[in-house]
């Protein structure tokens, strides 16, 4: 088996996952080090014809073009996706995006290799520069502190950037799949912290780039799913945390809500009722002394 595969969902952009097929062919030693390149179109109303025939073109990469019968949402298509492959070491990128540099996959194998932390890694984040203009992109980077450590070429962290990571098979294996309740946001904590709590580390690498075609500016969040972030992070403080970090989020985050919604009070009324019938629905398994020692360690943001 070879050790590495792609996972792409990809979201009415045939144009760029097109352009991102074309990079992955490029790689150097694709041929030697891909077990599969699989792309999910997550019910997709584009046209997707030349992606697809580009991938069929190319007998020398093992392109898996699935095309879903319904919109899955982020969590589900993933776990749709990681149960197509095998490979022991999943790349998962946003279909927006190419890597910037040929030698990533070689990059890639050699930092999972590196011998320099005490827990086995199991996620590596990448570095995100935005395509255009090469500026790092502030909320891709793993770290709430970002001043700190945006020169870091290297650090542990406590969670990752969901569309330009690489995970190991093995470590889904032991944590579970990503919640399938999250339809949209904050899924990576929610496996953070399993993986965490699986013994392993996650961590921040610049030597593998991607580009990604977003606006610096960003994408506006709609109210549905910045009430959907809302709920979902203060769910994964609810199951993982001690409690006073839930109280703390479901706070916080309510005053995020409102801030970003302009004042929708009517989504603020839904978000709190969803957020109150949390305790009596969610099961809580809070983490280890090991796991919280470690995410202090690491400076993790906890209060929301």
């Amino acid at each position: 088996m070879k050790p590495l595969s792609f996972i792409i969902i990809t979201y009415n952009r045939p144009e760029d996952m097109l352009a991102l097929a074309k990079n992955i062919t490029l790689l150097d030693h694709a041929t030697d080090l891909l077990e599969e390149v699989i792309v999910v179109n997550n019910a997709s109303t584009a046209d997707y014809s030349s992606v697809e025939s580009f991938m069929l073109s190319q007998e020398h990469i093992p392109f898996r073009y699935i095309h879903s019968a319904e919109n899955l949402g982020v969590a589900k298509g993933r776990n749709y996706a990681l149960q197509q492959g095998k490979a022991p070491v999943i790349i998962m990128l946003d279909d927006d995006s190419e890597l910037q540099h040929k030698d990533s996959l070689v990059k890639l194998l050699q930092e999972f290799d590196l011998n320099n932390t005490e827990r086995p890694k199991a996620i590596i984040s990448f570095k995100v520069l935005y395509f255009e203009t090469l500026e790092m992109q502030v909320n891709a980077l793993p770290h709430k502190k970002f001043e700190e450590y945006k020169n870091k070429a290297f650090f542990q962290t406590y969670y990752y950037a969901g569309g330009a990571h690489a995970i190991k098979r093995e470590a889904i294996e032991k944590a579970g799949l990503y919640p399938e309740d999250f339809f949209y946001g904050m899924e990576e904590y929610d496996l953070s912290y399993r993986i965490l709590e699986a013994g392993y580390s996650i961590v921040y690498s610049d030597k593998i780039v991607m580009l990604h075609k977003e606006s610096p500016l960003g994408r506006t969040t709609k109210r549905e799913k910045l009430r959907m972030m809302w709920v979902n992070k203060t769910k994964v403080s609810w199951r993982y945390l001690p409690k006073k970090y839930f109280y703390s989020t479901a706070m916080m985050w309510s005053l995020e809500y409102l801030k970003k919604s302009g004042i929708d009070f009517s989504g603020f009324i839904k978000g709190w009722k969803q957020v109150s019938e949390i305790p009596s629905t969610e099961k809580k398994y809070t983490v280890s002394n090991d796991t919280l020692n470690y995410l202090r360690n690491v400076d993790a943001r906890l209060w929301y």
